[in-house]
């Protein structure tokens, strides 16, 4: 299962979770003041405590046992997302250095009267027209001297595709298969025929 997939499926299951924990918590409460109301309400509502109890526990036990599921999982899933962001920065930065080169390569030539390519000339001046203009009024200067023709700098140039790091961390595989996803009303069943037994 994708890491992204079993985010998805365990939220869900979490929050069915919590809001099943919250009723049966107020539930819990209302019982209590039932109890301290009514006379001989420990011993009346007994057995309906009990009940409400186990149910209450075992929801919680199932609902901490996803809740460090997706700890665990989410733990894994921004590993996945930083490294492809810290690879990608990593690129970036030696795309700009390489991109810087080639530009201080442009403005030098030109100040020495050469001749570049006008697209290598235009990216000069993109990036910075007040060093266009004054590499080309030094290469005026310059041009009294025998001059050099240049192929572009960027002929070669392809664009990359960049990887979308949370396409990444969703894509990859979950470090392990998740704990069996059972409803809350599965569990709280199962609580209240613990209860039965018993009696």
């Amino acid at each position: 299962m994708k890491t992204g997939e079993a985010r998805g499926i365990y939220s869900s299951v979490l929050k069915s979770y919590n809001e099943q924990k919250f009723k049966l918590s107020k539930q819990r409460e209302e019982l209590k003041e039932r109890m301290e109301s009514t006379p001989d309400g420990k011993t009346r509502y007994a057995d309906e405590a009990a009940t409400l109890e186990l149910k209450y526990n075992a929801v919680a036990e199932k609902q901490d046992e996803y809740q460090n599921y997706v700890n665990q999982l989410m733990a894994q899933w921004e590993g996945k997302f930083n490294s492809v962001v810290a690879k990608q920065q990593g690129e970036a930065a030696k795309d700009y250095g390489e991109e810087m080169g080639k530009i201080m390569t442009v403005a030098r030539r030109l100040m020495h009267g050469d001749q570049v390519p006008m697209q290598d000339e235009k990216k000069l001046m993109e990036y910075d027209k007040d060093l266009y203009i004054m590499a080309k009024n030094a290469g005026m200067m310059a041009r009294l001297e025998k001059r050099k023709k240049y192929d572009s700098l960027w002929e070669d140039e392809e664009k990359k595709e960049h990887e979308d790091p949370m396409e990444a961390a969703d894509a990859e595989e979950a470090f392990t298969a998740g704990p069996e996803v059972v409803s809350v009303e599965s569990v709280m069943e199962a609580a209240a025929g613990e209860t039965e037994s018993e009696s």
